[in-house]
């Protein structure tokens, strides 16, 4: 456990020295590939090429760890190829997944297309509403024609899960079909609210061990081996950002209209050491939205969670050992990208 700390400690100066260069260099030779690159560089090429289904499940909150134990279950259907990718910054839904169907970075999507970047930052119902509009608009921005109209499918709890198991083979003849998929995020969410989940899954190995036993009997192993006897099918997986292990906390100041999350803020005011956060004065340099003439974010580093001084020991108790997301770490930065082909 110190070597990761280290190693987190490590890549949170190596992204504060480099990620600003990445967002401003088109050339994908000298950056790594970020989220904003995933559906032109790896679903679009394919939906040229081939004339059979291609699917792209997009998995919120899903590690990379986690993705090796699933992968476990379903290698022997599949032939897979595996890269990676960072996520954009904050690591959080409602900018990532935005922002990976978008293909456009969250001040972009602002700009380009202000209707469909507006809402509630707490509220991922209202934040992430368009993302077949953006993933539509994308495909539309890179002049590639479909065969047939765009599907798209949000799956938030088990029954719709199912349902979209059993009616899966009617999509055989559609040309691409997004899925978006929440549960992961749900179970990290949950293990902060539940005493349960926190007995269940104590630690990180426990953590892969209940993906484990989820997915071994969910809808989306099902759905998988259904997709392994569509011949000619493709499927992408991928998520917009994993999670971490949160074990310290950091006292932040910030005005009432803070936004809540524990590993970013953005707000007027914000003070935070720069040991524990980015401070970002000029959201545009990290093309962020703006939200106004005086607002500021913050980031969170390494494995630290945000705590104002009310209730301070009451709060940093409170959510010690959960985990969070919306920061920088290897965890919740360095994501899969998986391509399959039925055997």
């Amino acid at each position: 456990n110190e070597q990761k700390k280290e190693c987190n400690k490590q890549f949170s100066k190596f992204i504060e020295k480099n990620y600003k260069k990445w967002l401003n260099e088109k050339d994908l030779r000298h950056r790594p590939y970020l989220t904003t690159d995933i559906v032109s560089e790896y679903v679009l090429p394919d939906i040229e090429k081939t004339d059979g289904p291609v699917f792209l499940f997009v998995i919120d909150c899903l590690r990379y760890d986690q993705w090796l134990v699933m992968e476990q279950h379903i290698k022997d259907l599949f032939r897979i190829d595996k890269s990676f990718y960072y996520s954009i910054l904050p690591t959080a839904t409602s900018y990532a997944r935005n922002s990976l169907f978008a293909g456009l970075f969250p001040s972009e999507i602002e700009r380009y297309y202000p209707d469909l970047w507006r809402g509630d930052d707490e509220d991922e119902r209202s934040m992430n509403k368009f993302e077949k509009d953006l993933l539509q608009l994308q495909i539309e921005r890179k002049k590639i024609k479909l065969r047939n109209e765009l599907k798209y499918f949000k799956i938030i709890d088990p029954d719709y899960g199912r349902n979209f198991e059993q009616n899966l083979l009617s999509l055989k003849g559609n040309h691409l079909t997004a899925v978006v998929v929440n549960f992961l995020d749900m179970i990290a969410h949950g293990r902060s609210d539940s005493e349960l989940l926190k007995e269940i899954a104590p630690d990180e190995g426990a953590y892969r061990s209940l993906t484990n036993s989820w997915f071994t009997f969910s809808y989306l192993i099902q759905s998988f081996r259904t997709l392994a006897k569509i011949k000619n099918a493709r499927i992408f997986i991928t998520t917009d950002h994993g999670s971490i292990r949160c074990m310290r906390g950091a006292k932040v100041l910030g005005d009432k209209e803070t936004s809540t999350n524990l590993r970013f803020k953005y707000g007027r005011n914000l003070k935070v050491d720069d040991k524990h956060a980015i401070f970002i004065k000029d959201p545009l340099e990290y093309k962020l939205p703006r939200r106004g003439v005086t607002v500021n974010y913050i980031i969170a580093k390494e494995d630290y969670y945000f705590v104002y001084p009310t209730d301070y020991h009451k709060y940093l108790n409170y959510y010690k050992d959960t985990f969070q997301h919306g920061g920088i770490s290897l965890e919740e930065m360095i994501l899969p990208v998986i391509k399959m082909e039925p055997k």
